[in-house]
């Protein structure tokens, strides 16, 4: 195909003499493009609403979500993925990323990784992916060979799937059963899809699994409930989700937990029964 007919590759006239800014000029012309992305993801979000639907309904049934792409997008696939079980207290089973080159492309370029198609068949195959999971492909320009074929591949087997992507009537778009597509233009360094494109994508894979958990009782309020109180600082967190949520004291709160085994959701329950 013609890479430069795709919207992420074309150059931005507003940043064509960014190398002779200031510094400070320079910022100003990033800081305003970037401005342009949540009205581009406030475009979709009727359709970010579906999907958040279909995941929390894929999950509630036994089901998983399982993000997938190259290079920046795979890695905040993964990056969402990974920060799902200590802030909603999931199994890292129910949510995760695969990302093209598998984990060494999480730190360094795989040459030729977003283009090996049979791949992407293989890394799914691995995970036992199945037709009550869903899968949602992550491509800004919406033709990534790997990502395609996860697709088309979960397609096949009844699955349902999700694509995100960046350019307007893409092919991802095309085959994906909901399409996500937040058109965010040309990027302030032409063709560099790690800027608004990801921060674009960044904030759907927020909405998706933020609003998929709380579709699913892991929000109360606003708090996050099922937090993994893993270390000093959840567990602090965890002491004020307790007091915040029934008004107790922090002693009441830290002996609740302490007899839940720090589990905030838990406390609350016990001492919402002891109240009544």
């Amino acid at each position: 195909m013609d890479f430069s007919e795709l919207t992420t590759e074309q150059r931005n006239s507003a940043s064509a003499n960014i190398d002779k800014c200031s510094t400070l000029e320079m910022l100003k012309i990033i800081n305003d493009e970037d401005k342009k992305v949540a009205s581009a993801v406030e475009k979709i979000l009727p359709s970010v609403a579906e999907a958040v639907e279909l995941v929390a309904e894929k999950l509630s049934g036994g089901g998983r979500l399982f993000y997938i792409g190259a290079g920046t997008s795979g890695r905040l696939g993964v990056l969402d993925a990974s920060e799902c079980p200590p802030t909603f207290g999931t199994n890292p089973e129910m949510i995760q990323g695969i990302i093209a080159g598998g984990n060494a492309a999480l730190i360094s370029a795989v040459e030729g990784a977003e283009d090996d198609k049979s791949a992407a068949f293989s890394d799914l195959a691995e995970k036992n992916f199945s037709d009550k999971d869903v899968l949602v492909g992550i491509a800004a320009s919406g033709r990534t060979p790997y990502v395609l074929s996860g697709i088309e591949y979960a397609k096949k087997i009844g699955a349902a799937t999700v694509g995100i992507s960046c350019v307007e009537n893409s092919a991802l778009a095309k085959i994906s059963d909901i399409a996500l597509t937040a058109v965010t233009g040309a990027e302030v360094i032409t063709g560099s899809t790690r800027m608004k494109a990801g921060t674009a994508t960044k904030m759907i894979l927020n909405m998706l699994t933020t609003g998929a958990m709380i579709k699913l009782g892991k929000v109360y309020g606003n708090l996050m409930v099922d937090v993994n109180a893993t270390n000093e600082k959840l567990r602090d967190r965890a002491k004020r989700i307790v007091i915040a949520a029934t008004n107790c004291t922090e002693a009441e709160a830290l002996a609740a937990l302490k007899k839940c085994n720090g589990h905030a959701k838990s406390a609350i329950e016990s001492m919402k029964i002891l109240s009544r």
